[in-house]
Parts: structure tokens; sequence; C-alpha cells
């Protein structure tokens, strides 16, 4: 990599006039073997804008200014998690970080891309983190004792960060460091691209800061009011998986009788009655229960091709391969702060909280998804956001929008309940799509008009539904 001068931009606007943007430029390497200039630094903002005195911090800012300059607003790229950094793409040698700066050229080819990190999880900034204790291996897992974890660490996390005013951690905060880097570089508006927590930050960003978003396209929609997934919406995405891995000719003669809805029930079931012990080399003895394989029946629909082997091998009582991965997930782990932060803040409405406990699939899944944050909720330091700010209001911004619904993560329901706010948007189901950020990648001409739209505005003739390409199921026992 190679350094040249630094520059630092002020905003003009005088209640914001200390947030100072300092950039210096370099150049990478991508895939292909362009040079990729760009300019990286940082934006110091308030930690609490709502505080006079709040100190300042450091969020990571990257900018790669347009190749030919149309003169159509920036690209701003906003990541998932919360917790992800992309800073870090510079200076790495490896393929999927070259790949990744390769696909930045392609957006910045007539716009300027510019990417702002989190706060609280940049490499130019503050990397705020939760460390979790190591779960014994000779009990199986309980929402109880995750909410007891989780409850020592709220109670802790301020002390644990002395220094550090940990209020200021929301996606609001987060929405209003999107909209200083907008006003440090001079632009009037811009457009947004963004994925999974980068969709619910880009809905912040159109609620805090309405009239300067031009166009946005979002993919894996999370709306600000569905921070907690229902479980129906999930257990429906293994109902769609279960249906066509039934008509698979390889899978087929490994289909329990009455299909694979029911053996996930009956594993279920007997994991209800009592735990199990498996031996695990290098391990010892873990002890499966209900709560695992509730976590376990979720975390293998995130890759569909794995999932009706899981629920095969499990119904077979083949536990080996599940043991060993349980074992592996039982370990002292660290995690960013701002996740429980972020997302405890926004949580969900009395409405949305009511319909989640009351939801049928609740049995299947139990509440692994929600439970413990939304036990702990008022005991981390951010405050609640309040339904005025989760709510969806009406939103003529141009919007195209892009789901999976094969996602378990952010499921397709969360499109339709955000859809109806947004009358100058268009919607394009990916049938089999997952959770990933690119989900067009086998329709090149539909991925090549969501550019375009992206870089000049003009929403393009879209269908509202195409078919990612069949997927390859993994066999039973195949992992054993």
């Amino acid at each position: 990599m190679r350094v040249l001068l630094g520059l630092v931009l002020l905003l003009t606007t005088p209640a914001m006039a200390q947030d100072r943007l300092s950039l210096t430029p370099g150049t990478e390497t991508a895939s292909d073997g362009s040079t990729v200039r760009y300019e990286a630094g940082a934006i110091e903002v308030p930690e609490n804008r709502a505080r006079p005195d709040s100190r300042r911090i450091k969020v990571g800012v990257l900018r790669i200014k347009a190749t030919k300059d149309i003169g159509q607003p920036p690209i701003f790229l906003l990541v998932g998690g919360p917790g992800v950094t992309l800073l870090d793409t510079l200076g790495d040698p490896s393929p999927l970080a070259k790949r990744r700066l390769r696909m930045w050229l392609d957006h910045a080819e007539t716009n300027d891309l510019v990417i702002v990190e989190q706060r609280g999880y940049t490499l130019r900034g503050d990397m705020l983190e939760l460390h979790y204790p190591a779960a014994p291996l000779d009990q199986p897992t309980r929402i109880e004792d995750d909410i007891a974890v989780t409850r020592k660490l709220a109670e802790g996390a301020a002390a644990a960060n002395p220094g550090h005013d940990l209020t200021g951690y929301t996606i609001a905060e987060c929405a209003d460091d999107v909209d200083s880097v907008r006003r440090a570089f001079g632009y009037q508006r811009i457009s947004l691209t963004a994925a999974s927590f980068g969709s619910q930050w880009a809905f912040a960003v159109l609620k805090r800061h309405p009239g300067t978003v031009a166009r946005g396209l979002i993919s894996l929609v999370e709306p600000l009011a569905n921070g907690y997934d229902m479980p129906g919406p999930v257990f429906a995405v293994m109902q769609r998986v279960a249906f066509e891995a039934e008509q698979d000719p390889a899978l087929k003669p490994f289909i329990p009788q009455g299909g694979l809805i029911a053996a996930a029930r009956t594993v279920r079931d007997r994991f209800a009655r009592a735990p199990v012990g498996v031996e695990v080399p290098g391990a010892g003895k873990v002890v499966l229960g209900l709560g695992d394989f509730q976590r376990a029946l979720f975390s293998h629909v995130t890759n569909a091709s794995r999932w009706p082997a899981f629920v095969i091998d499990a119904y077979n009582g083949r536990y080996q391969a599940w043991a060993a991965e349980e074992a592996e997930s039982r370990k002292a782990s660290t995690a960013s702060l701002i996740g429980p932060l972020i997302d405890t803040a926004t949580g969900v409405t009395a409405a949305r909280w009511a319909q989640i406990q009351s939801d049928p699939a609740l049995d299947m899944l139990g509440p692994w998804n929600f439970g413990a944050y939304a036990a702990t909720a008022d005991i981390w330091p951010t405050a609640d956001l309040g339904d005025a700010f989760r709510l969806p209001v009406r939103d003529e911004t141009p919007i195209l929008f892009v789901q999976g619904d094969w996602d378990a993560n952010t499921p397709v329901e969360n499109l339709v309940d955000v859809l109806p706010w947004f009358p100058n948007a268009h919607a394009l189901i990916v049938h089999r799509g997952q959770h990933n950020g690119r989900l067009l990648r086998e329709h090149p001409d539909l991925d090549a008009a969501t550019m375009r739209f992206l870089r000049e505005g003009t929403m393009p003739s879209l269908p509202g539904r195409v078919d990612a390409a069949p997927v390859s199921f993994v066999l039973p026992g195949s992992t054993d």
C-alpha cells in the first residue's frame, strides 16, 4: 500500500462544527490487477449527540472517487452486523479482499463510493468487545443460562469500558454518523446500498434525515420495527427448503416417512423428554438438549444445502457431527459490544412482542433469536428508542428491494411488512435466495440493472421474482 498526503475536511454547519473528517490517500490492487485509489481515515463525532459535553470518538471512513463523474449522488455502502468492519480490506492480501476491492471499484465507476463504519466497531476508532465465558459441555444449553450470562455482561458493560458513554451506541447515532460524513464531504444527497443490519441502518438514515437520500438498493431486509424475528417466518423458510429437498432425487431415499418437518418435530420431542450425551474426540462428553436442537435447527437452515442432512442425521440418532459443532460453539468467545447495545435499544413494538410470544412455531424454534436480549433490554446502557422511531412512515424515496425467500436471518416477511410504506419502490424476490450479498449473481443482466438504478436513478423494468439455481443438498452421514 502506498500512502500519500493527508487531508482534513471540516463541517460548516455551526452545530456540527467540530465533526472533523481526516483522510489519507493510498492505493491497493484489486483481484484483476486494477489500481484502487482511495482516501481512508475517520470522522470525529460526539459519542452521544444528546449531551453537549460529550467526548469525541472516531468512526472509520473510506472514499473512492468516481472514475468518470456523471454528476449523480455518491453511493454510501452500509455494511451488516452490527459489529462488522470493512476497512480491514486495506492491506489484506487475501483473494476475498482483492475481490471486494474490485467490487468497490465497480461501484465507483461513475459515482463516488463512501463507506462509513459502525461506531464502537471501527479499526480507525474503538473496537468495543464482549467476552463470553465458556459454557459447560456436561449440561444441555438452556435459555435461562443464556439470559443469566447476558445479564451479567449487561450489568458489567459500563465498568468494563471506563471513559465511554455507552448510551450513545444506538442505530440512531449510527444514522447521524452517516449524515455527518455526508455533510463533511459537501454532498447534498446520497444513495444507499445496504444489506441485513445495513438495511436497518439505511431505514434509520431515511427516518432521521428525510430528503437526504436520493435512492436506495436494499437487500436482506430488516425493518426498524423487526429487530427480533418471529419464529413463524423462520420456520416457513424450513418448510420451503423441506419441500424442495423432498423432491431431490439424490436425497429422496433418505427422507423419513412423513417428511422432513415431521422428522424435525420427532427429534424436537425426543430432546424435550431427555438430553443425550455424545462422546466427542478431543472434547469428551457433550450433552445435547432441547435448546441445543432448537439453535442447531436454525443455524443449519442458514445454509440450506446442509439443513436436510442435519435433520435426517438427528432423526436417525447420528449426533456426532452436531455434537462436535456444539463443543466448538461452547468455547469462550469474543463478540462486539455494539451488537446488544444497538439491538436492545432498537427493540420491537409491544404489538410485535405479543405476536412473538404467541407464535405457534415457538415450540419448535424456542426463543433463541430474541430471548436473552429481550430479557436484558432494560439493563444494557442504551435506552429504548421508542415506537415513534421504530414504526415506518410513508417515504417517497425510490427503493429497489432484493430479497431471498430462503433467508432465515432476515425472512421475506420483513419485506412484506415494510413495502407498503414505500410507494416508489420495486421488490424483486429471489426464490431460493439465502442470506448473502450476491442474490443476483446468477442473473448478471438483472444485477447490472440494479447497479444502473443505483448509479443513475432510473428504476429498471424488473420482474417481481426470479429463481436462484437449485441447491445441491449434502447427503446424510457425509459430515460424520
